[in-house]
């Protein structure tokens, strides 16, 4: 494999990654994501026609430069798509902005154009163009149509588009970029703003070679070498504009990661405490194949990646229903419940915010046993996490200390006082 080939498999690769990262959103009806993995997949066939493998599939068909064509149509496709996403997102912080107003203009433009640019490029290239010359009187398709004036319309009309789009993107991503308060989102935009640069770039090179070969004649060592300068700028515009978008979205994707993880981790806590008290969760946990082996399990993924439409809502929602059986729970527990837990973690040796996490688990544990008893003024109850952050840390911490605790852990406390635990305050 040459080192173009391997640039050209790595943007490919990186494309339907993006599409791939970005499909679930698109299956949930979500327009601007919609506008986005449209981009990258049209970006995706568009880079395969430059492959052996996807010409040689188009060239079945017989008609030669087809993969050329296709390959530009698509383009535009994804340039149309990505003019429509970058305007969504940026018309939402005003509209009325100067900067916004022109992106819009020149979006609207864009898709206005895209078919009639699509259209124009198909007419030539049937009706105008001499495709009698294949790849072996040169690889490239500006080699063999070199002399042939309706090749500066037809590669005019597309470097001018591309030209134009890449320009607006340019901006919008470079001035977002100077705004950003995140590192990782401002780096990924600066990036993304340097690609569509040499977008512009590219497009400008190509124009200016094909208005030079369009008047004067060139050697084919210089088409050779005009070809790997151009595609040396293309490469890393792509690759700078994928890696810059990347990286956001690798810091959503981690954000995620870390909100699934929690999820997982206070399941057990959650599912217990939700179920001994009616009324609390907005989803109830799922209860499939009660009994059987698999029914953890299962009942456990249900649960984990159901009902809401991201990690970190459902994340929220956990620790908003575990606080409110919590408060539910300190209206019928015994008044000195909490100390008793707290002499029980002790005896077992916890210490510091070990022993409170402890505490806090076993009062959880054996105030679900008092869940029938009168309502009162809420009990004395010690707890941490001063935002949501840190309460999510602590309570992790809780959920370990409450998963490992002792189903008898409510009996054992009973023995630290001479008030039954099950009797009404």
């Amino acid at each position: 494999m040459s080192v173009s080939d391997a640039f050209v498999a790595l943007i490919i690769g990186l494309l339907l990654l993006q599409a791939a990262v970005r499909l679930p959103a698109v299956l949930r009806g979500r327009n601007r994501q919609r506008s986005l993995w449209g981009a990258f997949a049209a970006f995706a066939l568009a880079w395969w026609l430059r492959t052996d493998t996807g010409r040689a599939v188009i060239d079945t068909l017989g008609i030669n430069d087809l993969p050329t064509l296709l390959k530009h149509t698509l383009a535009i496709a994804g340039i149309c798509g990505l003019l429509t996403y970058v305007t969504d997102v940026y018309q939402d912080e005003d509209a009325t902005a100067r900067h916004i107003k022109i992106t819009s203009v020149v979006q609207r433009t864009a898709a206005r154009a895209s078919l009639a640019t699509v259209l124009c490029l198909a007419a030539v290239f049937f009706l105008a163009l001499d495709r009698s010359k294949t790849g072996a009187d040169s690889p490239y398709f500006m080699g063999r149509h070199v002399g042939e004036p309706t090749l500066a319309l037809y590669l005019g009309l597309f470097n001018t588009y591309t030209a134009a789009a890449a320009a607006v993107c340019a901006y919008q991503w470079g001035r977002a970029a100077r705004l950003a308060r995140r590192r990782s989102l401002r780096t990924g935009l600066m990036m993304m703003a340097i690609g569509m640069t040499l977008m512009v770039l590219y497009a400008v090179l190509r124009t200016v070679y094909l208005a030079a070969i369009t008047l004067t004649p060139v050697t084919a060592t210089a088409g050779t070498a005009q070809e790997h300068v151009t595609d040396t700028v293309l490469y890393a515009g792509f690759l700078l504009w994928l890696l810059g978008s990347i990286i956001p979205a690798t810091h959503a994707l981690a954000a995620r990661a870390r909100a699934l993880k929690a999820v997982i981790g206070l399941h057990y806590l959650w599912r217990d405490l939700v179920l001994g008290i009616d009324g609390i969760a907005l989803h109830q946990p799922s209860r499939l194949l009660s009994g059987h082996r698999a029914a953890t399990l299962i009942n456990t993924v249900r649960d984990v990646v159901s009902h809401d439409a991201t990690p970190q809502i459902r994340l929220g929602r956990y620790v908003t229903e575990i606080r409110d059986v919590t408060h539910e729970l300190r209206r019928r527990a015994p008044a000195d419940l909490f100390q008793r837990a707290r002499r029980l973690a002790e005896a077992e040796g916890h210490t510091a915010t070990d022993a409170d996490a402890a505490a806090e688990a076993y009062w959880l544990k054996a105030a679900l046993a008092t869940v029938n008893a009168p309502a009162g003024a809420p009990a004395a109850f010690h707890t941490a996490g001063d935002d949501f952050a840190s309460e999510v840390a602590w309570l992790l911490r809780v959920a370990r200390a409450y998963r490992a605790a002792s189903p008898h852990t409510g009996a054992i406390m009973d023995a630290l006082a001479p008030i039954p635990l099950h009797s009404a305050r």
